[in-house]
């Protein structure tokens, strides 16, 4: 039975998953991705990719039927209204696969990796929520490198997710990763150990 289900988010290039790989392979915790989820909910064959063709036409696929995720992500940055049709079809199919890997794990404490949890309204999944922080500057600096993407594309990305602020006045933990990753990675330890003794 699992008895701690950590909730980890964050704004997008934070170091979210700095963080689950770290819990991952120090601390040998079972990692549960939202994005991996969400990648298997339009994969080619599945009914939302069937509504994406159908609401967007071939234009989001490439040549072998997949998702064209570029021309996708091109369409719902710049529209808040197609963002948030997108995400009503593949956050009922996320919240399903985490509900049914948390009745079979067998683990004290689990880690839920999901960067729009307080967005999809999955906080109800989790008993505490960590939030990875850092200065926005920082978070559209890695964005820009990490994606190659020009700054008024990285800048919407940042700004389609619900404010860091926000996110962490709602946490349970708060990781700031304005630092070093070796600062970030004693933060972990800190969280995971005062709430192993708690």
């Amino acid at each position: 039975m699992v008895k701690r289900i950590i909730g980890l988010t964050g704004g997008i290039s934070t170091g979210k998953t700095t963080v689950s790989n770290y819990l991952a392979n120090a601390w040998t915790l079972p990692i549960l991705d939202a994005d991996i989820y969400a990648r298997e909910a339009v994969q080619l064959g599945s009914p939302v990719l069937a509504k994406l063709v159908e609401r967007y036409s071939s234009s989001v696929l490439l040549a072998d039927g997949k998702l064209n995720r570029q021309s996708l992500g091109a369409i719902i940055f710049s529209d808040s209204v197609e963002r948030q049709w997108l995400e009503q079809q593949i956050h009922p199919y996320v919240r399903d696969r985490f509900q049914s890997e948390l009745a079979t794990l067998v683990a004290p404490t689990v880690v839920l990796v999901v960067p729009l949890l307080f967005e999809a309204k999955m906080t109800d999944l989790v008993t505490e929520i960590w939030v990875v922080s850092c200065t926005r500057q920082q978070q559209l600096r890695r964005l820009e490198e990490r994606d190659r993407l020009p700054s008024e594309q990285a800048i919407a990305r940042i700004d389609s997710q619900l404010p860091l602020p926000e996110k962490i006045a709602g946490a349970d933990v708060v990781l700031n990763n304005s630092s070093t990753p070796a600062d970030l990675l004693k933060q972990v330890d800190l969280a995971l150990g005062s709430l192993h003794s708690a």
